[in-house]
């Protein structure tokens, strides 16, 4: 995938770099280090990585429009989702949203879910970017009713007593960094990234237990061995990352929307390079060593995997469609044609295009999956 690329501001250039110096002291320090934590680097070093520093990540001045960012829509079908949810468990009931980005779900959803009588009694996020924190803290103390506005708290970690509720999580599994594998002779290598002087290159290593085992996981389930020469990714850490961010939520709804694949299908034979892509504003693209700390790295998520570590930390599984259907069957055509009705000529044809990316097959529609998954009491 050949993508010409904006050419970075002198800023830009020069936060890169500082990124860039501090991957090579670790590789000077470590020799090669995984592809993971070459990624988290690139992410979330403190102060330099991508979600860490204060480069504008969302909508079109960004990288990326997620589903939020494209108006009102999105968000209040999924508050039509989780009401019944928290009208069940009534005025203690709480939503935790994982990574905020730019606020736009946490406006959208509280004043629907005030809409329809079931406003949570704590709108958490969980964010570990200061950066994407204040720019959350700053757009919705402009933009909700005071008493909606004192409901939301920002978290560093997930709550740590009891709570009962919705977690809530949109794009935020595609950015967690990833272990990359490959085939070698029938043994399991896991992608590691060198200094090569001018720039980062990858060198494969074998495996450790922990990485080799997730393979072979993966290998069982399909029924068949991957080739040799075959690339792909796991997340070998995606069980005890559910169970952690999870764990104290007692009784209620996780709902995970996301771009990606059941493991049949993410492991395909011609899908022989696996997922992961790079993107820079607005441009995707598959070379992740070009410009550290100013590009988003993401990979497809492995759904079947998510329903292991879901179903693995004590939930039950409870649905997994297209982003199509699920918005569909939680008021989207309603919440459209009410908008529509009371809007101009140019409202309109902005909600309608908003529709279009959210469902058809060749948007969103059908490469974002929504899974679903309960918690009752004993």
């Amino acid at each position: 995938m050949k993508t010409e690329l904006p050419t970075p501001t002198d800023a830009e250039h020069a936060h890169s770099l500082a990124l860039i110096r501090l991957i090579r002291n670790e590789i000077a320090a470590r020799g090669p280090i995984p592809f993971s934590r070459y990624m988290e680097l690139c992410l979330y070093a403190p102060g330099l990585g991508y979600y860490s520093a204060g480069k504008t990540k969302f909508g079109p001045a960004g990288d990326f429009i997620t589903a939020p960012e494209l108006g009102s829509l999105f968000s209040r079908s999924v508050a039509r989702a989780l009401a019944p949810t928290l009208a069940q468990i009534g005025t203690e009931a709480c939503v935790l949203e994982l990574g905020g980005g730019s606020g736009a779900f946490a406006e959208h959803c509280l004043r629907e879910l005030a809409g329809l009588g079931c406003t949570p009694a704590h709108f958490w996020i969980l964010e570990p970017s200061a950066d994407l924190r204040e720019r959350q803290r700053v757009r919705l103390a402009a933009t909700l009713p005071a008493d909606l506005a004192a409901r939301v708290a920002w978290l560093d970690r997930p709550p740590q007593n009891d709570w009962r509720g919705v977690l809530f999580a949109n794009e935020v599994l595609d950015a967690l960094p990833i272990t990359r594998f490959t085939i070698q002779g029938g043994e399991v290598y896991e992608e590691h990234v060198a200094d090569a002087g001018e720039c980062f290159v990858s060198v494969d290593l074998p495996a450790d237990g922990f990485v080799a085992r997730a393979v072979r996981h993966v290998e069982r389930d399909l029924d068949r061995p991957l080739a040799d020469g075959y690339r792909s990714e796991v997340l070998p850490q995606l069980p005890f990352w559910f169970q952690a961010v999870s764990a104290t939520l007692r009784e209620g709804m996780a709902l995970f929307v996301d771009y990606g694949y059941a493991r049949r299908e993410f492991y395909l034979p011609e899908r022989h390079d696996g997922t992961l892509l790079a993107h820079y504003r607005h441009r995707a693209h598959a070379d992740p060593y070009i410009l550290p700390g100013l590009q988003d790295l993401t990979a497809s998520v492995d759904f079947s995997a998510l329903a292991e570590a879901g179903v693995g930390a004590g939930f039950e599984l409870v649905g997994l469609g297209t982003q199509a259907q699920f918005l569909l069957a939680n008021g989207l055509p309603e919440l459209f044609s009410a908008d529509s009705a009371a809007a101009d000529e140019v409202t309109r044809y902005r909600l309608a295009q908003e529709v279009k990316r959210l469902t058809l097959p060749g948007e969103m529609g059908e490469r974002f999956k929504v899974m679903a998954f309960a918690r009752t009491l004993a």
